[in-house]
């Protein structure tokens, strides 16, 4: 099944796409160290796993900026795994702002928390520009209906 979406959805998801290739670039490459920052030491504390996670999903933000920028039948599917990605990763940014860790353009707690309400705006535009609500919604309404 391919979702449904209307024009103003498909230029909100390229504009994502757009911004998700751009800032797995930023994690490879100029921006690496500050994503670092990022990573929970609760998580781990070794050095070389910090940057391997960073460099990790600097690749695996590539690949979903690619396939939202591409959408086709795809493109619910990849709003609901994104969403996911974006849940995965809020305890980074909950991490930054605990111990007010200075970095990607955030240098002030408020600035830090903003972010942190920021990230359900993104859940919601992975899933709204996709498709990916009416496919969720579709797919639990026939999950329900057989009961």
């Amino acid at each position: 099944m391919i979702a449904k979406t209307s024009i103003i959805q498909n230029i909100f998801r390229v504009v994502l796409g757009l911004i998700m290739i751009y800032i797995g670039i930023a994690h490879l490459f100029f921006r690496r160290i500050e994503f670092q920052a990022q990573v929970p030491r609760w998580l781990t504390s070794d050095e070389n796993f910090i940057d391997m996670i960073v460099l990790i999903s600097g690749y695996i933000e590539i690949i979903f900026g690619i396939l939202m920028v591409w959408g086709g039948k795809f493109k619910a599917k990849t709003g609901l795994v994104l969403g996911v990605f974006y849940v995965l990763v809020f305890p980074g940014n909950i991490n930054q702002y605990i111990h007010e860790l200075d970095g990607l353009r955030m240098y002030s707690n408020n600035q830090r928390i903003l972010r942190l309400f920021f990230q359900p705006i993104l859940i919601f535009w992975a899933l709204w520009s996709t498709g990916g609500l009416k496919y969720l919604k579709q797919k639990l309404k026939i999950i329900f209906l057989s009961f």
